[in-house]
């Protein structure tokens, strides 16, 4: 049997009512249909992007580990996630949204095709029963149109950005992510389609969040994200 350590970065801000329903549904140990392999969750990162509320008390009481990322941005609270994972280099790093509208529970299904040796890098598209449904409008007509020009771009074949992901360490630090804002997600796609990393997609579950989203919960921050997805994709395209 073999045993994969597992890490969990998880973004916030001011998620005081949601944040301990995600880290007490997050499953300790994964293992493999065969039962060869054990994925076995190390530890949980919470990043405080700039909370003004309990959120890193209550993450620290039920047990994860609270670093701090003063500039705002879920890019940058994502980065300081990763850095601080040198520390204890896992295998395997899982990416989470703090809002509780990703379930934790479903991350057995992201990680089998990781810890079966099928992918390097799993992204949890958003297509399962009713979990469109929680999506937006805009949301899901920023996804499709990411997900055509990549496949346009790349001939990789997406249909989500969906933040519920699972990547191998070494391929994480090998697409050295950059994108400190809403481009995040997508850089992370693009560039392991560009770098030929092994990737597919599992549904996952998806619900409407606990509280207002900051991006698209408005006008403004929906045309912000919208527009910072499209420059990504152009520029890693044509400039990069």
């Amino acid at each position: 049997m073999s045993s994969e350590k597992i890490s969990v970065v998880i973004p916030v801000l001011n998620e005081e009512n949601a944040v301990a329903k995600v880290i007490t549904d997050i499953p300790k140990t994964v293992w493999t249909l065969d039962g060869k392999t054990e994925g076995r969750v190390q530890g949980i990162i919470v990043v405080d992007n700039g909370c003004t509320d309990n959120t890193a008390a209550i993450a620290r009481r039920n047990g994860a580990r609270v670093i701090t990322e003063p500039r705002r941005g879920y890019g940058s609270a994502c980065l300081a996630g990763i850095a601080a994972l040198t520390t204890t280099e896992p295998d395997i790093v899982v990416f989470l949204d703090g809002d509780y509208s990703d379930y934790p529970t479903d991350m057995p299904q992201l990680l089998h095709p990781i810890l079966e040796g099928k992918a390097d890098f799993v992204v949890g598209s958003r297509c399962a029963d009713g979990a469109r449904d929680a999506l937006l409008p805009q949301a899901r007509f920023g996804n499709w149109l990411a997900c055509f020009f990549i496949k346009c771009f790349y001939d990789v074949r997406y249909t989500d950005l969906g933040p519920f992901r699972a990547i191998r360490y070494p391929q994480l630090l090998a697409l050295d992510m950059q994108d400190k804002t809403f481009g995040w997600t997508v850089e992370m796609q693009l560039k392991a389609a560009k770098q030929g990393i092994s990737v597919c997609e599992v549904p996952v579950r998806y619900r409407k969040r606990i509280g207002v989203s900051k991006i698209t919960g408005t006008f403004t921050g929906t045309l912000k994200a919208g527009y910072k997805i499209l420059t990504t994709l152009f520029y890693h395209r044509f400039l990069r």
